[in-house]
């Protein structure tokens, strides 16, 4: 599954309006990305951004009719929200309506301040791991048999039918998001991509470690599984400018870990600098075994972030030979 480098770009669902992000979708796909992500969440990631969060499933479909190659998911889902093989039938139908461009990415959740207000299960991260290792087991069936039965320890399911079935096959990518050493197993017994968050360089040559035993353990060829990095990206002009917009950004998130770090910490997760820093920091991950890029991009609504990236940066990445 080696290839060129590919990249996408994550939009925040309340930084839009509907019809903005419609019109947005297709200057991503002009700007030339190849996949585009909306992610998971009812609560806001930043206490300066809005309440206004459309469910993403349910506008996924949609914003799929506004484009015609661009690439789309949700990055990424939560397990827990969606029981496993109703999110099998909202995924093939996705996958139907964009005509077979669903990439499908999923991971344990985390976000327990919205678990708790919707009065969703919180169990502890072994038991998410479990069950997010049921739920991919039978949601792949469901996309590829023709009748499904499934007695696990958390889900089961008895002679069940579902069509239609995906457009892709066997059925669409998947993809999961998450590094820890109990879920990379489950990453690699299921996944096409393995989606490392915010990491800085050592700390995704430590990952992928972690990943090629776990491979090794459940007989996995881990050259298969396409490493991606996806995270925060600051295209700046200078140093001072960096980290004004960086500390920001940290001072009004609503995830814990961020603001928990030290600034210079937050930095090095971040793909972050002028363009030609940008630029080295990528070609490094590159270095390591980054095949795809996903940066979220802060403060750029108005897409001029994309337009660098896309514009000046990426020529200069597919330069690159690792």
């Amino acid at each position: 599954m080696s290839g060129q480098i590919r990249f996408g770009v994550q939009l925040w669902l309340e930084e839009y309006r509907y019809s903005e992000l419609k019109s947005v979708w297709r200057r991503i796909e002009e700007l030339g990305f190849d996949s585009a992500w909306l992610y998971d969440h009812f609560y806001p990631m930043s206490n300066e951004t809005s309440w206004s969060i459309l469910e993403p499933w349910t506008v996924l479909p949609l914003l799929a009719e506004e484009t015609s190659t661009l690439r789309l998911g949700i990055l990424v889902t939560c397990n827990s929200y969606r029981h496993p093989p109703i999110l099998a039938k909202i995924a093939a139908t996705a996958d139907i309506v964009s005509n077979g461009r669903l990439e499908f990415a999923i991971g344990t959740g985390w976000f327990k301040r919205e678990y708790d207000a919707y009065g969703i299960p919180f169990p502890d991260a072994r038991t998410r791991i479990e069950q997010l290792d049921e739920a991919v087991e039978i949601i792949k069936k469901i996309w590829v048999e023709e009748k499904v039965s499934f007695e696990g320890k958390h889900y089961r399911v008895r002679d069940l039918i579902s069509y239609p079935k995906p457009i892709q096959k066997p059925h669409p990518p998947i993809w999961i998001g998450g590094s820890g050493s109990l879920l990379l197993k489950v990453t690699a017994k299921h996944t096409d991509y393995a989606n490392f968050v915010s990491c800085t360089p050592e700390e995704y040559r430590e990952k992928l470690k972690i990943l090629r035993k776990r491979c090794e353990e459940v007989e996995r060829n881990f050259d298969e599984i396409v490493k991606t990095w996806h995270g925060y990206m600051f295209i700046v002009e200078d140093e001072e400018e960096l980290r004004r917009k960086a500390q920001r950004f940290k001072e009004e998130s609503n995830i814990d870990l961020i603001k928990e770090m030290t600034l210079n910490h937050f930095l090095e997760t971040t793909i972050s600098g002028t363009p030609e820093q940008c630029i080295e920091k990528m070609k490094k991950l590159i270095d390591i075994g980054v095949s795809y890029f996903i940066p979220y991009f802060p403060y750029s609504r108005d897409l001029k972030s994309q337009e660098i990236f896309m514009e000046e940066i990426v020529p200069e990445i597919r330069k690159h030979k690792p």
